[in-house]
């Protein structure tokens, strides 16, 4: 009788562990993450304007964080200091507006003396780029309707909407960004304890993690289009390109994108130097932005963003096109930062780490 109640005994405490291990050899439901998937991306696809300017609003939040830690240093309260970095910011963009707009004014009247050349240029890549879709017949016989095929400006252009949509939700971005900034610690502490006791600590990392390589993302991609404009400004300026100041920093700014950086600088400078600039100065231009391009992605982003991203190749060009899909020219902007979130994230999950080394170098 004792051997069998010993026997018994083992049995009853074996079985948590028999438990544990079934739980541990279930089958994956793959059905159900693929279901989960979809639902994310329908949420994303139809709440695209709610989701888009509570993004703008967090990496602008996080760009004016060091300009809020700088005046709280001061002593300034952080409420004052918040309206501050905020009045400066549209302070910043109201004066670049300014003089975009007066600018683009004297463009507009300067245009004429070259828009031939212009013209004739775009209208000789145009017609042999653009392909023609063949319709069937509708109303006639024997008579075919033809169109472009899709335009990408429509694509890019996606994730803006209307004049109108897209200046009542941004709007909305100042005072977003105002209070995550005066609220940032409150909201932290509060997304911490939304997780279990046990998980808590790695949500704070987690937190954390994410907050650095926003910082740093922002930050880093700032000073680095402002370091490539001013070369490109000064160098454009020398070889008397039209609107030199223009074309600068643009290509500054397009050559953070990433894989197409290299082309979508070269835009800019070449357009406006149609038939104002020799042969010798375009292979300048050409040259200049290739090796500023080079030294930008080579040397100046792991300087400055480190081992922050950490994402290989492969998944930065999937991400753009999924982001760019979804969100048209907002999403490809915004696709490295929220990959780099999710891997972060995947990283402190185990069930999900397979999905992080996946995304990573």
């Amino acid at each position: 009788m004792a051997e069998e109640e010993t026997q018994i005994d083992s049995v009853e405490l074996d079985l948590p562990v028999v438990k544990k291990v079934r739980q541990r050899s279930r089958p994956t439901h793959w059905a159900m993450n693929f279901l989960g998937i979809a639902i994310i991306l329908a949420l994303c696809y139809f709440g695209e304007l709610f989701f888009v300017v509570i993004l703008i609003s967090v990496l602008l939040a996080f760009v004016l964080a060091p300009v809020l830690d700088f005046l709280q240093f001061f002593r300034l309260p952080r409420g004052l200091a918040a309206f501050v970095a905020i009045l400066l910011l549209i302070g910043v963009f109201g004066g670049i507006f300014y003089y975009s707009y007066n600018q683009g004014v004297a463009f507009i009247h300067e245009l004429p003396k070259y828009a031939g050349t212009v013209r004739e240029e775009l209208m000789r890549f145009r017609r042999s780029a653009e392909t023609l879709q063949v319709l069937p017949p509708e109303h006639e016989k024997g008579v075919l309707s033809v169109r472009p095929a899709t335009d990408w400006s429509d694509v890019l252009s996606r994730g803006f909407g209307s004049v109108g949509t897209a200046i009542a939700a941004a709007s909305f971005v100042p005072f977003l960004a105002y209070f995550m900034l005066t609220w940032q610690e409150h909201f932290r502490s509060a997304t911490v304890m939304l997780f279990p006791l046990h998980n808590r600590h790695a949500a704070y990392q987690t937190l954390g993690l994410i907050s650095a390589m926003i910082r740093s993302f922002m930050v880093g991609n700032l000073l680095i289009g402002l370091g490539v404009g001013l070369i490109s400004t000064v160098v454009f300026g020398l070889v008397h390109l039209p609107f030199f100041y223009f074309a600068g920093f643009a290509s500054g700014f397009l050559t953070l994108v990433p894989y197409l950086g290299i082309l979508l600088a070269m835009l800019p400078p070449l357009l406006l130097g149609l038939g104002h600039v020799h042969t010798q100065d375009v292979l300048v231009i050409l040259a200049t932005v290739a090796v500023i391009h080079l030294i930008a992605l080579n040397v100046l982003y792991p300087k400055i963003l480190g081992n922050r991203l950490q994402l290989n190749p492969l998944a930065v060009t999937m991400a753009l096109l999924l982001w760019g899909t979804l969100w048209g020219g907002v999403g490809l902007a915004l696709a490295v930062p929220i990959t780099a979130a999710m891997k972060i994230v995947f990283d402190h999950v185990d069930s999900l780490k397979p999905y992080g080394a996946w995304l990573g170098e």
